[in-house]
């Protein structure tokens, strides 16, 4: 072990930095080149760490540079050694990322009213030095924002486009909400074309809800025939309760306790499902921040569907 004061103690990172360049590179001059330094410099550090070292590490002719024994098995040494720290580093930095830092996401609006909030706030209580920024819109402007990079990830729909990733989040199954009144009876399911035949309360275009709805009737050969269209489901539930229509909703957004003039049923012939993800571009990595947020994500849900 080396003592203070031996000459081997004051051999430090840049000089063993630089002899693995021109290690590398069998070259003094590359080297200099790559350490942004003069060849003189390069080779004054060299010649300094020899001295200290107390063996010669290259043979030099007029035409080549070469490692000595020493200096093959310092190179190895090296480069582990450096690898080794550089792991650290990074690890720290990451772990100081994730402690401070902004995230941006945009979130389908039945996600954020089911799950987002408990997500949040428990994200909030172990990261409070992280900003989250929360864009509650339709799948439409989802995938424009993740598509213009003003967002770290979405949750949404998954969708066949190859200009996103999808990371399986939860699969979700939809279900009519019908004013009794327009039940004859009591029912556990409905088929999307008795559906079809009643008054139906929809989300507007550019949801992803409404897509899958448009696209489930026409493989049907229905229509989809309504006066009303909304933003939110918390309306369409609404709207339903006082009679206006049967609605068509993700089990998500329901709520534990429904009003006593409408009936949930489950949708047969056929059974419609959403499968919701994380959304992000392909080749764009999340900072730690953002993954701990997925993380918990995924965690909090699981929880909340076991």
């Amino acid at each position: 072990m080396a003592r203070p004061g031996d000459p081997i103690s004051s051999v430090n990172l840049k000089l063993l930095h630089t002899f693995m360049l021109v290690g590398e590179s069998r070259s003094f001059r590359t080297a200099a080149g790559r350490a942004h330094r003069s060849g003189s410099a390069v080779s004054g550090q060299i010649r300094r760490l020899e001295e200290q070292l107390g063996v010669p590490l290259f043979h030099r002719t007029t035409r080549q540079v070469t490692l000595t024994r020493e200096g093959e098995q310092l190179l190895q040494c090296v480069r582990r050694a450096l690898q080794e720290v550089e792991g650290g580093l990074q690890a720290i930095q990451e772990a100081a990322d994730v402690q401070r830092g902004r995230i941006a996401l945009a979130c389908a609006p039945t996600i954020a009213g089911a799950y987002l909030g408990d997500v949040l706030a428990a994200f909030q209580g172990r990261y409070p030095g992280i900003q989250v920024f929360v864009r509650e819109i339709t799948a439409a402007a989802l995938f424009e924002s993740v598509r213009q990079r003003e967002v770290d990830f979405g949750i949404s729909v998954m969708t066949g486009s190859p200009e996103f990733r999808f990371e399986p989040l939860l699969t979700d199954e939809l279900v009519a909400l019908v004013p009794r009144a327009l039940l004859d009876g009591d029912r556990k399911t409905i088929s999307l074309k008795a559906l079809a035949a009643m008054p139906l309360l929809v989300l507007e275009q550019g949801t992803a809800l409404r897509a899958i709805v448009e696209e489930a009737m026409a493989a049907q050969g229905l229509q989809l025939a309504t006066r009303f269209q909304f933003m939110h489901s918390q309306t369409l539930i609404s709207m339903a309760t006082a009679g206006l229509g049967a609605a068509i909703l993700p089990t998500t957004a329901l709520p534990r306790t429904l009003g006593a003039g409408v009936q949930k049923l489950r949708i047969v012939r056929p059974t419609l499902v959403r499968s919701m993800a994380i959304v992000t571009l392909p080749g764009h990595a999340l900072s730690p921040a953002a993954l701990k947020l997925v993380d918990m994500l995924r965690s909090i849900l699981a929880q909340a569907r076991a």
